[in-house]
């Protein structure tokens, strides 16, 4: 007989995964640690998700999808093109890589150690990529804009936001630097910040 799925259970082992997550990390947090703190078997946890990955994805982009709906709205505050690369880049590389005890550093554990088979799907990716594209679009003249179309920039930036998750990691203390942040808008405008701004 098929096991009737509750959503207050659902939602008390996200819950609770999310609480490990942001404390001890994706490698650290065991499904038993997640089902404990949830008040279920291990076994009732497999009802809900078939994988820790499967917990952890469903919370990472619910998170990720959050952050850049926010990074959207402070976008469109902005109005000189390099205030808002320079917004952009600060959130993908300094900020979200910080972000709730850098959270996003799950994210890099999960894909590091999880077999292809347990449902890593690049739909998120995508949908980013696609968001990142459009913002970039909005921030970079017209003249310029036809060398960004087609998605190559945004996996850019995605790839080093990857390294940056990883560098927070291991050294919290040496973020992204504003000289970065600062060479790749003038990269991508194709014009040099001017001295003192």
């Amino acid at each position: 007989m098929a096991q009737i799925k509750k959503t207050e259970i659902r939602e008390a082992i996200l819950k609770s995964a999310l609480k490990l997550f942001k404390r001890k990390g994706y490698v650290a947090t065991t499904t038993a640690q997640i089902a404990s703190g949830a008040g279920v078997s291990e076994s009732n946890l497999y009802v809900y998700f078939p994988s820790k990955f499967q917990i952890l994805f469903e919370l990472y982009e619910a998170w990720f999808r959050d952050r850049i709906d926010d990074l959207e709205g402070r976008l469109a505050r902005e109005a000189a093109p390099r205030a808002r690369l320079h917004l952009l880049l600060i959130e993908l590389w300094r900020d979200m890589p910080l972000h709730d005890n850098g959270f996003a550093n799950n994210l890099m554990q999960a894909l590091t150690t999880v077999a292809r088979a347990e449902g890593y799907r690049p739909d998120l990716l995508r949908w980013i990529e696609s968001r990142i594209e459009a913002m970039i679009l909005a921030a970079v003249p017209a003249a310029r804009q036809a060398r960004f179309v087609g998605g190559g920039l945004a996996h850019v930036l995605m790839m080093a936001q990857d390294g940056f998750v990883t560098n927070v990691h291991l050294n919290p203390s040496k973020p992204c630097s504003d000289e970065t942040i600062e060479l790749f808008c003038d990269l991508i405008l194709g014009t040099r910040r001017a001295a003192g701004a």
